[in-house]
Order: C-alpha cells, then structure tokens, then sequence
C-alpha cells in the first residue's frame, strides 16, 4: 500500500461523520465531479486507486480526498480491504463510484435524516438514476434501482463475488431515502463497450460457480427481503436457468416492451440494447466457451487459463 495524501479541503457546511469510499482507476473525467459533490457533506473522502495512469490522484487530492493505492484484484476484494485496513472511525460510511454522485436534494435529505436514526436502523438505501449520453432511463426497469450504500460501521459486509457485489447488512435493518443518486458516465461508447466485455467475463464466472466450485460462492444476498434480494433470486434461480442465448433475448423484449423501455428514446433504446440484450449475449457466449473448455481440459485447466489470459485466480 502506497499513501499519497491525507488533507482535506475546508468546506462552508459542517459535515457529517461520515467516510466516503471511492474505488479508482483512471478516472480523471469523473472524481473531481464526484468528490467536490459529496466534500461538503461527509468528514472524510477516502480513495482506494489501483496505480492509475491519468490524473486521478492528483485531481482526487485538489478536491480534498484522501488517496491510498493497491493492486486490484476484484471490486469486492479492493473495498472489503478498505473497510477493514483504513481505520474508519466515523458513524457511517458511504460507497460510491467515481462516475456517481449525489443530487442536491440528496445531500439535504442525508443531513436532515441521518443524525435523528435510531440505533436499530444501520443502514440507508439509495434510489440510482442512470443517465446514458445525456438522457434519464427511467423505464425498462432500471428506475429506480435500489441499493445499500450507507451504512454503520461493523454492520454490513460487500459480497465476495465477480460481479454485481452488495453490501449487505449483518445486524439490524435499512430505510430507503427519497432522492436520487446518480450514474453518468462520460466516457465514450468504444470505452463503455470494452469496458461490458470485462464485466461479461466476470458474469460468466459468477454464473459457473453455480455449475463448478471454482470458489467459495456466497449467497448472503438472496436472504435478503428487499429489491436487490429478490433481483439475486430471479437472476439466479429463473434467468440463471434459461437457456443460452434465448434469454438475452427474452430480457430485452421484457425490459423494452412490458417494461416501456422503449419510451426512454433513441438513447434508451441504444441504451437497452447494448445492456439488455448484446450484453448477454456475449457473457452467454462466454459461457458457452467456457463449458467446452471445462468439457475438453477441465476445471482445474480452465482456472489456469482465466489465470493466464485475465489474470484472475479461481
């Protein structure tokens, strides 16, 4: 572990005891946005940077935040660590992505709601809105999509996993807040699209550990009574078992026409396309890759190969 800097900026309001942590790799386009918007509102801006090679650090460390770097191994693994290696004293932490942050009425609700919490309640959810070159889907079921990131310390654990981790509750309960979290991402659609071919790799891993023990799974979310819970159960136990290359399909036609994806637009129509349907087409793909490796050289053959041609050790 490499520490860059530990300083904060001041600010006009008084905040909240509360860490922020961002996970990065080179996300120059995004941090200063996400940093200066939650500066105001939380103690300390806690950035976990896998060796960027753009301006991240520096522009992360401009806006006050505290940066710390370590290779990266998987998302769960990167934030796992900071929750258990940074010495996080303050009441609550905050998870968040460099391309998110917090509208202003968000802000104002954390404020108002936060300090009156009662004991029982550990946990605060937050309402996601995507916006996809410059347009809100709202529809196709992606709004709004709620999702556990606030929370006290030593309440809540991130689940070990390739793909799509929450951060789940260990002890005592969550409310979901009004107002809106939001995911823009600026970059372009050759850097979106490479970007989905890495996490159709990781959804292939995380659908074989339903076929072979490539790794302790963890099924912690599917107990879990609330949005992403049932999500889990369905992805797992309905989608998870539709046959390859239908459900792609059948996925994009629910989403863009039960669901009136097809009222977000051109974009949103690009939008769902692209994750709806080629998304899953091409993790199915590597899906179906993967079964004729493991047929022909086996499990322990096919854990050396995602060694070697992506780095992930099984």
């Amino acid at each position: 572990m490499t520490r860059l800097s530990e300083h904060r900026s001041p600010t006009c309001s008084q905040p909240l005891s509360i860490t922020a942590v961002i996970l990065t790799f080179n996300e120059a386009l995004h941090i200063g946005r996400c940093v200066s918007r939650i500066a105001p509102l939380v103690q300390r801006v806690l950035v976990v940077d896998s060796f960027s090679t753009d301006d991240t650090v520096s522009i992360a460390q401009a806006h006050g935040a505290e940066v710390v770097q370590r290779p990266w191994v998987t998302y769960a693994d990167q934030f796992q660590w900071a929750l258990d290696q940074m010495d996080i004293e303050t009441d609550w932490i905050l998870r968040l992505d460099a391309d998110e942050y917090l509208e202003d009425a968000l802000v104002e609700e954390i404020r108002s709601v936060l300090p009156g919490q009662p004991a029982a309640v550990t946990g605060l959810r937050l309402k996601r809105k995507v916006i996809f070159r410059g347009r809100w889907i709202r529809f196709g079921g992606l709004y709004p999509t709620i999702l556990m990131r606030l929370w006290r310390p030593g309440t809540g654990r991130i689940e070990q996993r390739w793909m799509d981790e929450h951060m789940v509750l260990t002890q005592g309960h969550a409310v979901t807040l009004d107002h809106d979290m939001v995911d823009e991402n600026l970059n372009d659609i050759s850097w979106w699209t490479d970007k989905h071919n890495g996490y159709a790799t990781r959804q292939m891993l995380d659908f074989l550990q339903l076929e072979h023990d490539l790794r302790p799974g963890d099924a912690t979310l599917e107990t879990q009574r609330d949005q992403a819970g049932w999500k889990r159960v369905i992805k797992n136990r309905v989608f998870g078992r539709m046959p390859l290359y239908l459900r792609g399909t059948v996925y994009f036609l629910f989403r863009f026409f039960l669901l009136l994806g097809f009222l977000d637009g051109r974009q949103g129509f690009l939008f769902h396309f692209l994750q709806g349907w080629w998304n899953w087409m091409l993790v199915d793909a590597k899906i179906d890759e993967a079964r004729r490796f493991i047929a022909a050289n086996g499990v322990d053959a096919f854990k050396q190969h995602i060694r070697q041609r992506h780095g992930y050790s099984l």
